[in-house]
């Protein structure tokens, strides 16, 4: 069992199975780059589409990336398509409803509010998202700063992510990070499930208890 005292949560394929739409977009843009789709979508999990840009095509002028990256934000907020909830997330979030808890995504508000409307999923009222931070994942910023919204120690925090940079963001901001899908083990979280439906949470007094 992991205790806590709240939990920082990724969006994309942790409570939001969004693959088909990423890779849709993402395979759009690496032809036109003439870049191998498989290799960007490699890279582009779990970060801004403008940090994937840079280190994808290093030499470009990052406005050009800011630019392109707005593009693509809004072609991914528009296409909803096969756009499901992570097994089990519905009663995951149902549980934590009154627990403090936290979005924080590489997304921005309309992508992330389009997202987990079309999953059918409830939006935390705190969210952290492209807008508020400098940094992309797997910078920790944006777990720290939903830390500090929520007015917990980071140290008292939970992280739920999926991706190779969420997971090491979280772990860089010295939270105890619970790996979600069966590739996340392979980044060293604290704990890994395959889906939500392996997660049973209790909330009381004590703080949030997560038996895995």
């Amino acid at each position: 069992m992991l205790t806590g005292r709240a939990l920082l949560l990724d969006m994309d394929g942790t409570l939001v199975d969004s693959h088909a739409v990423v890779e849709r977009c993402w395979s759009r843009w690496a032809r036109e780059k003439g870049l191998d789709p498989a290799a960007v979508l490699a890279v582009a999990h779990g970060r801004q589409g403008h940090a994937t840009m840079a280190e994808l095509l290093p030499d470009r002028p990052v406005e050009i990336n800011l630019a392109e990256n707005r593009e693509l934000l809004a072609q991914e907020t528009a296409d909803t398509d096969g756009i499901v909830s992570v097994a089990g997330a519905p009663a995951f979030l149902a549980a934590l409803d009154g627990a403090p808890h936290a979005l924080v995504t590489s997304a921005d508000v309309p992508l992330s509010t389009a997202r987990m409307g079309a999953a059918g999923l409830p939006l935390p009222t705190v969210r952290v998202t492209a807008e508020d931070v400098r940094a992309s994942k797997p910078d920790p910023e944006g777990f720290l700063r939903g830390a500090a919204l929520l007015g917990v120690d980071p140290a008292d925090c939970i992280v739920f992510e999926d991706s190779e940079a969420g997971i090491a963001a979280g772990k860089a901001a010295g939270m105890r990070v619970v790996g979600v899908g069966p590739g996340a083990a392979r980044f060293a979280p604290d704990a890994q499930v395959d889906d939500l439906t392996a997660v049973t949470v209790t909330v009381d007094d004590e703080g949030i208890h997560l038996t895995l």
